[in-house]
């Protein structure tokens, strides 16, 4: 569920968090070995990534501090969503599970770039 226009970056934060837990419940329920573990560290990395690099986004001193903590999150978000579609793809992990944490991945990652052109002034006109 893409968030509106009007989302304020107390409610994307408190969304991104809710990923970032999500995702670690995810991997604790998912069975351990060694392919597995590599893929879900990564995995929780990026997720958690997301979070923290979005709050000090959200903190930043400066437009430049604020898009390039932001851009650092949208890279975490779009790798989670990357380590989410290797689960997908090799069938690891409950489907439904991991396949709605990788819409929310990709949707995450829309906010962030769509708030990045806001604040960079790159936006794209739509024809």
């Amino acid at each position: 569920m893409l968030g509106s226009p009007s989302m304020t970056p107390k409610e994307l934060i408190a969304r991104i968090e809710r990923f970032a837990d999500a995702v670690i419940a995810l991997c604790r329920a998912i069975p351990h070995d060694p392919l597995t573990i590599r893929l879900l560290t990564q995995l929780q990395d990026a997720a958690t990534s997301t979070a923290s690099n979005y709050r000090a986004a959200c903190r930043a001193g400066s437009k430049a501090a604020f898009v390039s903590k932001l851009s650092i999150a949208l890279e975490e978000a779009d790798e989670a969503a990357g380590w989410l579609q290797r689960l997908e793809n090799n069938r690891l992990g409950p489907a439904k599970e991991v396949g709605r944490l990788l819409q929310e991945a990709n949707e995450i990652s829309a906010i962030l770039n769509a708030s990045r052109e806001t604040a960079t002034g790159r936006r794209r006109r739509r024809a």
